[in-house]
């Protein structure tokens, strides 16, 4: 179907007005008190500690569809009983512009595999003050425990695509329900994950292209706009977040840390550690690759590809990374070190694939990066870790797939969360493609394209003595298309 550009237009202003009532009545509001509109989140889950968030906003969305912040004062209660008995309370924090009205704090002294309940006081000042709903969060199992642990994974959050199509062979959502955000979500939510992963690409500085974000407000309103979603309020109040950025939500499409082009490096880094709770605010130069250990079962890694990546045109060789140095060796080392029954590295890039031939972004491509993928790949197989449970799992591309490399490290693509975002995959074999010989083996991708996402499960099987992780691939009305699951005795 064609739409006319008068149409578009006509379809962009329904779609801001239908977004601008919504907000403006799920609650009767005193528009000169600070509200909560894009509601709670909660990140970086450990055993003892956990970053909370909010942001005081203005009752509505001003005329750019932007949620403009709102000056006030807030901290946040929290208890291990949904009652909130025996709570206790955050210091004050202020909101204020330079931070674009954020609330964040790093809660330590948790106690490991507890559920906890939060939720925030805020007003204009503490002497006027309202509480919000309760939000929940559990914090990570201790190392010694062979705990069940589930989470979803996904990647190409496209705002404009959903609300605007791509093109005209991926059309924009018409469901009635359009106003509340991404379905994927409420998928995600019906199947109780114990949290989710933003793979990168969570937001699009660089849609629609004839008007990219390149200004500090501008790159704040891509943020905005998404987690104001009612889908985004209701699924982060029950299941905290880990977040990773790839190269959309830190410039542009395939950008690296060359080149004077509008977001700059500072501005891009920036705004991503500011916007979700990655990091602890009050941490100067905090590094954002990172791992966790959840449980006696389960060690996750989560790999930073922007911050320290050699240009993308650079000739392949020893000295090109895409990880650096430091973090190469971090990745070796605590890998190395782990006897966690599954490993599983999640990356924002592939690392198998196959990938677009015309590329050179990622450690699958030709003329990329792929001495550094190679040289990895023959440290884990020289060091048998692909015998001990070691999976990668991988955003950024827009399709599903499971792929396995000839060293048999096995790789899982979580696909682009929207469907105006999907496409259907490249194929081992494909002269369009990094895999041209087929060396590969694939055993799944999507067809036909859709949205979705990957559900990861991991739990004990046999009394303790072995366990098992699920990968399970969904599109976004959550129907499940293919899973994959792997078993292995517990590490001694």
């Amino acid at each position: 179907m064609r739409f006319s550009r008068q149409s578009k237009q006509n379809c962009l202003c329904l779609t801001l007005l239908t977004s601008i009532v919504f907000l403006s009545t799920i609650i009767p509001v005193n528009a000169s008190e600070p509200q909560r509109r894009q509601g709670e989140m909660a990140g970086e889950v450990t055993t003892n500690s956990v970053i909370l968030q909010s942001r005081l906003t203005a009752a509505n969305l001003d005329e750019s569809g932007d949620l403009p912040g709102h000056a006030g004062v807030a901290r946040f209660e929290l208890s291990t009983n949904n009652d909130f008995a025996n709570s206790f309370f955050t210091e004050w924090i202020t909101a204020e512009p330079d931070y674009d009205f954020l609330i964040k704090t790093l809660v330590s002294k948790l106690k490991p595999g507890t559920r906890y309940f939060y939720r925030l006081q805020y007003g204009s000042e503490k002497t006027s003050t309202k509480t919000g709903p309760a939000n929940t969060f559990k914090t990570l199992p201790a190392a010694a425990q062979p705990a069940e642990i589930s989470f979803a994974v996904v990647t190409g959050m496209n705002y404009e695509g959903f609300y605007n199509g791509i093109g005209k062979k991926r059309p924009a959502y018409q469901g009635p329900d359009k106003h509340l955000g991404f379905p994927a979500l409420v998928s995600i939510l019906k199947l109780k994950p114990d949290f989710f992963v933003g793979t990168g690409d969570n937001v699009y500085y660089d849609h629609p292209r004839k008007n990219s974000a390149q200004t500090t407000d501008a790159l704040r309103k891509k943020w905005h706009e998404q987690f104001a979603q009612q889908r985004y309020v209701d699924l982060f109040a029950q299941v905290p977040t880990y977040w990773e950025k790839d190269d959309h939500d830190f410039r542009y499409n395939d950008c690296d840390l060359t080149g004077n082009k509008a977001p700059s490096n500072e501005l891009g880094l920036r705004m991503f550690r500011e916007q979700v709770p990655i990091v602890d605010p009050k941490k100067k130069n905090p590094i954002t690759y990172r791992t966790y250990r959840m449980g006696k079962l389960l060690q996750v890694w989560f790999t930073e590809n922007r911050d320290y990546r050699s240009p993308n045109r650079s000739p392949d060789g020893p000295e090109k990374t895409i990880w650096g140095v430091k973090q190469r060796n971090w990745l070796k080392q605590t890998l190395k070190d782990s006897d966690a029954t599954f490993k599983l590295i999640i990356s924002p890039t592939p690392l198998i694939g196959p990938d677009d031939k015309s590329k050179t972004d990622n450690h699958t491509n030709v003329g990329g990066f792929q001495h550094e993928r190679d040289e990895f790949f023959n440290w884990i197989k020289q060091e048998k870790l692909e015998q001990r449970g070691l999976y990668l799992i991988c955003g950024d591309r827009h399709w599903q797939y499971h792929s396995i490399a000839p060293s048999g490290i096995e790789e899982f693509s979580t696909g682009a969360l929207v469907d105006a975002n999907s496409r259907l995959g490249i194929k081992p074999g494909s002269k369009r493609g990094t895999d041209p010989l087929a060396e590969m083996k694939q055993p799944y991708t999507s067809n036909p394209a859709s949205g979705g996402f990957l559900l990861v499960k991991v739990k004990p099987a046999e009394a303790g003595k072995s366990g098992t992780v699920s990968f399970l691939f969904y599109d976004e009305n959550g129907v499940l298309l293919h899973q994959v699951q792997k078993t292995r005795p517990v590490d001694q």
